[in-house]
């Protein structure tokens, strides 16, 4: 008997040990992808400033609460803007920056074609 009430104890420390290190590693994964607004080029996870270490507690303290990822996303979208999100969402102000890489590689093949492909012939 008091080795099934050990069993049951590792186990359920066991689990809360795992949602505590996936919490830990969501955290991690929103802050890569915000944009730090005091420092330049910067991500949240990556920066020490207070305004980093305020949000950092802020995506801590949303996914112990049981905000999803995208829930977080729109929250501070909302109130600090597009701005700080490194991937932005695709809608009708970001489509240029999503298509630009597409419509350089065409062109960049393009020329490669035109210089290598056709000289030859």
């Amino acid at each position: 008997m008091k080795f099934i009430k050990f069993f049951l104890t590792l186990l359920i420390l066991f689990n809360f040990n795992l949602a505590k290190a996936e919490n830990e590693n969501l955290k991690n994964e929103i802050t890569k992808n915000l944009r730090c607004l005091i420092c330049q080029g910067q991500s949240i996870y990556d920066s020490d400033s207070e305004f980093a270490n305020s949000l950092k507690s802020l995506v801590k303290q949303k996914l112990d609460d049981g905000y999803k990822e995208k829930e977080i996303y729109d929250f501070l979208k909302d109130k600090y803007g597009e701005w700080i999100l490194y991937e932005p969402e695709f809608n009708k102000n970001t489509y240029f920056l999503w298509l630009l890489p597409i419509l350089m590689f065409l062109i960049g093949g393009a020329i490669i074609f035109k210089l290598f492909i056709l000289k030859k012939n």
